[in-house]
């Protein structure tokens, strides 16, 4: 039990042990009175006492039980009850420990109004008395899509005006432009009759709900039976609207034609975020689709948050769907509705279309805060990084080394430091290989790491958190055999291993080395590739800088008095070290001088009798 004052605990656990046996809602308050954390219970005395009777592993519950000074409780008759009432009491009382829903005050909604001649509007304030609303739509372009198509079909007023019944009846209203531009039929001056307009809002009001295969039959039962009244010009104008509403459905999202009126769940979470898609399917289509942040406060599981999404979200949108389908089984109340864990079918792929989306929103959400918070990419792939290969800190530090040589000959071996994985160019080190004979890359490499480490540690100076070898296992081990066999380090080694077309392939930790698990299209892989890239470019550079220095030695580097600045006057005025040689001492002399000339000449001649 965390610390708390002497006579709280006995106080606590007292009110525990008088807690009801019964589903219901408890609240905890703090020393100021203030409410600090919503739960719901099956069995109120059991589901409280577990706080209390055990050390809670989490550091987070841990805290919040140091906080608590009093217990409250509210006991309801269905654990449904229980968690409608945890649910209410959260969005009233915001407590601290409780998980925190973004709201989605932003998104559109589709409102119907409740007068003698209702109308129907775009809106993003849900609180007009009385009015029917649809949404809110995440999917701008859905909502207007379904306004034009009622629009279309039944021509809803588009005007502001307060229209009253006595207004109508005795005329006061005159025709306006939207009528002789035939977007509307003036219900205001009884050119359509009062219930000939409602009952287009109500055919209305079944788009909006989704039932858009009932209108369209409905429309072709009333096409068919004008055409045999001999109506034609009518039968006409319907054929026109079931021609809209036919290439609307057609257009909307069509999974099953025998799914109907269910709600379908997924979920992706992190360490602080959780984010919960809810898709809403009527008459085989989906006519909702949301997808929410909660923000966690304690180590809420996957399954407690969605439990709670679900309540949130068919309470906000009002839908009496009686199925839920869902990743996993979730402790809901049965009387809420059946739910549904498919494992094939249409309702599966419905599963996968959901969990699509919300790995799409939570990539989304990284990447905006990503770009306001650059330094949030590289503390998320470290985390990887860590998380991957089980790291006891956070890889701030990470070095990597590679060879090159040809042959044996010219060898090098070059460190490059990254830190934050951005390079950190100033510690970059080169290295010409001393002791080593012949092309031997794990003498090289252990040679220059036992050079490097052996000089950090005598020195004081800064080790790194994670080794890479641009290479498989014989490298990392000739690393590992130096940096905890000889200098007795304790430096996690990596490795970074290339296929037959000098590709990176795979990422290799452990003793033995074994493949980590890695996609190669996630950002993580494409970093450590850069990683690789980097040191192997190093290296090479390095490499070539050694043998073309080498090539460039000649006869004239050991002649006195000869330096770089002369030998490149000499060569841009001869072209060569042989038509140096075949110069006469006049023409040296007059290219660098009487001494210089002479000296040179001598130098050159004595050389070739030699």
């Amino acid at each position: 039990m965390p610390f708390m004052k002497p006579d709280t605990k006995p106080r606590l656990m007292e009110i525990v042990r008088n807690l009801p046996e019964s589903p219901g809602s408890y609240q905890y308050v703090d020393e100021r009175g203030t409410i600090i954390y919503v739960g719901k219970a099956k069995n109120l005395r059991r589901r409280v006492a577990s706080y209390f009777v055990k050390e809670q592993v989490s550091a987070k519950t841990r805290l919040l039980v140091s906080k608590i000074c009093d217990i409250r409780y509210v006991v309801v008759k269905t654990e449904a009850d229980a968690l409608l009432l945890e649910n209410s009491l959260i969005k009233q009382y915001k407590p601290k420990y409780n998980v925190l829903l973004k709201d989605d005050k932003t998104y559109p909604s589709i409102a119907v109004s409740q007068e003698y001649l209702p109308r129907i509007f775009k809106t993003r304030d849900r609180s007009r008395r009385g009015a029917q609303y649809f949404g809110p739509y995440s999917h701008v372009p859905t909502l207007y899509a379904l306004l034009d198509l009622c629009r279309e079909l039944y021509h809803p007023r588009p005007c502001h005006k307060a229209l009253t019944r006595e207004g109508v009846e005795q005329g006061k209203y005159d025709v306006c432009l939207e009528y002789h531009l035939h977007r509307c039929l003036a219900p205001c001056t009884g050119r359509q009759s009062h219930q000939d307009y409602l009952q287009s809002i109500e055919q209305c009001r079944e788009i909006l709900k989704g039932n858009v295969a009932g209108v369209a039959r409905c429309l072709r039962e009333r096409m068919e039976r004008l055409a045999e009244e001999l109506r034609f010009e009518e039968a006409e104008q319907v054929k026109r609207q079931l021609f809209a509403i036919t290439s609307y459905k057609e257009k909307s999202e069509v999974v099953s034609a025998t799914l109907h009126n269910l709600d379908v769940f997924n979920i992706e979470s992190d360490e602080r975020t959780a984010y919960v898609n809810f898709l809403h399917v009527t008459a085989g289509a989906i006519t909702q689709a949301f997808t929410f942040e909660y923000k966690k406060k304690l180590e809420e599981t996957d399954a407690e948050l969605l439990a709670l999404a679900i309540v949130e979200m068919r309470s906000r949108y009002g839908s009496e769907a009686k199925e839920v389908v869902v990743p996993f089984p979730v402790d809901l109340p049965e009387d809420i509705a059946q739910q549904t864990v498919p494992q094939k079918g249409d309702k599966r792929k419905l599963l996968e279309l959901s969990h699509l989306n919300v790995k799409q929103y939570k990539f989304d959400r990284l990447k905006q805060a990503e770009k306001l918070n650059p330094e949030q990419k590289a503390v998320r792939l470290m985390k990887e990084i860590q998380h991957d290969l089980s790291l006891p800190t956070l890889p701030y530090r990470i070095e990597l080394f590679d060879n090159s040589n040809i042959s044996g000959s010219d060898a090098v071996a070059v460190c490059v430091v990254f830190e934050r994985l951005k390079p950190a160019k100033r510690f970059y080190r080169k290295y010409n290989i001393k002791t080593v004979v012949g092309p031997d890359d794990y003498a090289s490499m252990r040679e220059v790491v036992h050079r490097r480490y052996s000089r950090l540690r005598d020195e004081g100076e800064r080790l790194p958190d994670l080794i890479i070898a641009d290479g498989g296992r014989g490298q990392m081990e000739s690393i590992r055999v130096i940096v905890e066999d000889e200098l007795g380090l304790k430096i996690p080694v990596a490795g970074l291993a290339k296929d037959d077309r000098h590709r990176t392939r795979e990422l290799l930790y452990g003793t033995p080395p074994l493949t980590v698990g890695m996609k190669a299209d996630s950002q993580l892989f494409r970093t450590l590739t850069a990683m690789q890239d980097e040191v192997h470019r190093f290296a090479i550079t390095f490499h070539r800088e050694k043998r073309s220095k080498r090539q460039r030695a000649s006869a004239l580097d050991q002649i006195p008095g000869i330096g770089e600045r002369t030998k490149e006057i000499l060569l841009k005025r001869f072209g060569s070290v042989k038509r140096i040689r075949e110069a006469t001492e006049a023409q040296l002399q007059d290219v660098i001088g009487a001494k210089r000339g002479t000296a040179l000449f001598e130098n050159l001649r004595k050389a070739a009798q030699e």
